[in-house]
């Protein structure tokens, strides 16, 4: 099924590896022209090496920055835009925050957590929509985290900022839909990761402790969410707005 991404321009963050790459390369491979974004310069040029490799079509490019500097995040865009012609695609992603209970956590760690993880999407988006205004076509997705919708022991600090992003989210639902804009959610659930696995080795149970609440079984592959992903950021999706789409196997316990 073609999904209507050949020549539409993708720009990722944090899109340098695991869920981020992921999503970049699904991009790539329906033919997208994508740009990632990372802090780490080494492996922004593997990220790069990797998509090139995947793509069918679409040019990809890379630029290091920290996806909490607003000026930067900014000037990505604008040059991102300027080489590629345009922006049709948004996808914002950032890591962390890391684990611990709400009251091991000072103040200070609250702040950051809501600068990284919420405060960051908003700087991308609002550098991203004017383009996709004048094109009256585009897609935001955000990557978020299961524990938006459904809080995970020993993780306060995204619980309480990631569900932020959902009243963002819906927010802009109603401001773009009419600038041809469709904005939605991913929120992963355990997905396997470098970060994850090494994660899980902390734990009494490890991976399957992890896996003994998901009702396929397993962890998911980044591959899967890079498929949602895809589909949500082409043009057969033009109907599918405000959603929030947990890819968790199942995990999620909520009706809505």
């Amino acid at each position: 099924m073609d999904l209507g991404l050949n020549g539409k321009v993708a720009l990722v963050a944090a899109g340098t590896s695991g869920l981020g790459l992921a999503v970049a390369t699904a991009l790539a491979e329906e033919g997208a022209t994508v740009s990632v974004a990372g802090r780490s310069t080494e492996r922004l040029a593997r990220a790069v090496e990797s998509l090139e490799k995947a793509a069918t079509g679409g040019g990809i490019s890379g630029h290091s920055l920290d996806v909490r500097d607003e000026q930067a995040v900014a000037d990505w865009v604008e040059q991102a835009a300027a080489r590629h012609g345009g922006v049709d695609i948004v996808v914002t992603n950032a890591g962390g925050p890391g684990p611990g209970h709400a009251t091991a956590h000072p103040v200070q760690a609250y702040r950051d957590a809501l600068e990284l993880n919420l405060l960051s999407a908003v700087s991308l988006v609002s550098a991203a929509v004017p383009h996709m205004r004048r094109k009256g076509w585009g897609r935001v997705l955000f990557i978020t985290s299961l524990s938006a919708k459904q809080p995970i022991d020993g993780m306060a600090l995204s619980n309480t900022v990631r569900p932020g992003l959902l009243g963002y989210a819906k927010s802009l639902v109603h401001e773009l839909s009419r600038d041809g804009i469709t904005v939605n959610v991913l929120a992963p659930g355990m997905t396997r990761t470098p970060e994850l696995e090494h994660w899980a080795e902390g734990l009494e149970g490890g991976i399957p402790g992890l896996t003994a609440d998901i009702p396929v079984g397993r962890l998911a592959e980044p591959r899967e969410l890079g498929a949602a992903a895809a589909f949500l950021a082409g043009t057969r999706s033009g109907f599918v707005t405000g959603t929030v789409l947990p890819v968790d196997g199942g995990a999620s316990r909520g009706l809505y």
